[in-house]
């Protein structure tokens, strides 16, 4: 008798999951957030103000996705958003925010939002979405 070898259980495929820069002034959030998306497979880098983050973002050219805080002392996310798509065009943005009226006026589109508090699993599904409209 002849049975179909078991497939043997891997963990998650890191060749299709997207190299993710999250940034955040909380590191409470960051640690969290941050944590829940490596167990889903995610390589994630973090920077806690925009000067930290685009510097990431010109030395590490293997990053898919910003995945920004919006209100930060200094640069704030939007303007984060506008330099990192100056250097990267093709970089996925997600911003997040618990203040979102005034701040996301001069969005650039194509940038995904996360009203703040969020569920980690909203920003695993958002990084998942490949495909389709932003979400607002």
């Amino acid at each position: 008798m002849s049975l179909p070898a078991l497939q043997e259980e891997t963990g998650p495929d890191l060749s299709i999951a997207p190299r993710v820069l999250m940034v955040d002034d909380d590191s409470n959030i960051v640690g969290i957030v941050s944590d829940v998306l490596r167990d889903a497979g995610h390589d994630v880098l973090t920077a806690s103000n925009g000067a930290q983050a685009l510097q990431l973002l010109q030395q590490d050219p293997a990053i898919d996705v910003l995945f920004s805080d919006v209100v930060m002392p200094g640069m704030s996310g939007v303007e984060l958003a506008q330099k990192a798509l100056e250097l990267r065009p093709a970089l996925r943005v997600l911003l997040a925010s618990g203040y979102s009226e005034g701040w996301l006026d001069n969005v650039p589109p194509g940038i995904d939002f996360v009203a703040k508090p969020y569920r980690a699993m909203q920003i695993l599904e958002l990084l998942r979405a490949r495909s389709g409209p932003p979400v607002r």
